[in-house]
């Protein structure tokens, strides 16, 4: 699933190459992908053109000149520019047809993607309830002793909780917790104020790191606008064998059905 690196790289991408472009014509070809009838989506979308381009979280929200475009890419979501003449295959589900000249498509293998029109001056600072984003004053040591106070979770699974902070999915929660050298199946009770400090310090160099590296490949995941990740080859332990500190083997665990890599002997 894109994480927050890879959904700035496309929000970003796309700011470059389509900013200001007007659109024509909107065609939904999987009506599930977008919130409400499709045919009120389109006429809201036809001679829109996009001006603002914004990330909330896994977010990508385009400000329009009267309606802002919300959408999650969820697990396999991509953007493709192309030609209106180029083939259009049964993965393509919703196609803006541009005044560029252009053809922007919303390609999705598995159909978990949505897209939602809302008001232009939509405030989207708890926006289904999200936390706080890495980068924000307020994602700080003292909000996450407070935050964790009482809870007895994982901290894979306070990483993955999108109310404790915004964007962060498996990958980097696995890398997080190892720069922070905490095992992801450690209680959330069993931290210090040292630890809470190094998880909001790891965490931002992390994110930005992924962000200035565009991202990271694994799988299917691509930016699919001529953008590659390469956070990849920096990546400590998800989806390694040797851990690059103590050259011990890496070790798999699923908390809460998602995978977790961890160095044993690094991570305590």
């Amino acid at each position: 699933m894109p994480e927050l690196p890879e959904v700035e790289t496309v929000v970003r991408t796309l700011e470059h190459q389509i900013k200001d472009d007007e659109i024509l014509d909107v065609q939904v070809r999987y009506t599930k992908t977008v919130d409400g009838d499709p045919g009120s989506f389109a006429n809201a979308l036809r001679h829109e053109h996009f001006r603002i381009f914004q990330r909330r979280g896994k977010y990508l929200i385009f400000r329009m000149d009267h309606v802002t475009l919300v959408v999650h890419l969820r697990m396999e979501g991509k953007f493709y520019l192309m030609s209106p003449s180029d083939p259009v295959n049964r993965h393509m589900h919703v196609i803006f047809q541009m005044a560029s000249g252009r053809s922007l498509r919303y390609h999705d293998t598995r159909k978990f993607g949505r897209m939602c029109i809302l008001p232009l001056d939509y405030d989207f600072s708890s926006f289904h309830g999200l936390g706080p984003e890495p980068f924000d004053p307020s994602f700080n040591a003292d909000y996450v002793h407070q935050y964790r106070k009482g809870r007895k979770e994982p901290l894979k699974s306070l990483l993955l909780d999108q109310s404790f902070v915004a964007g962060i999915g498996n990958i980097y929660a696995d890398e997080i917790l190892a720069a922070c050298h905490l095992r992801p199946g450690r209680s959330c009770s069993r931290i210090t104020r040292k630890d809470e400090q190094n998880i909001v310090d790891n965490t931002r160099r992390i994110m930005k790191a992924a962000i200035a590296a565009g991202g990271t490949t694994i799988r299917s995941y691509t930016s699919s606008l001529g953008v590659t990740g390469r956070f990849q080859t920096d990546c400590t332990v998800h989806m390694q064998k040797i851990c690059p500190r103590c050259h011990g083997p890496i070790k798999v665990k699923y908390i809460g059905g998602r995978s977790s890599y961890y160095c044993p002997h690094c991570q305590k």
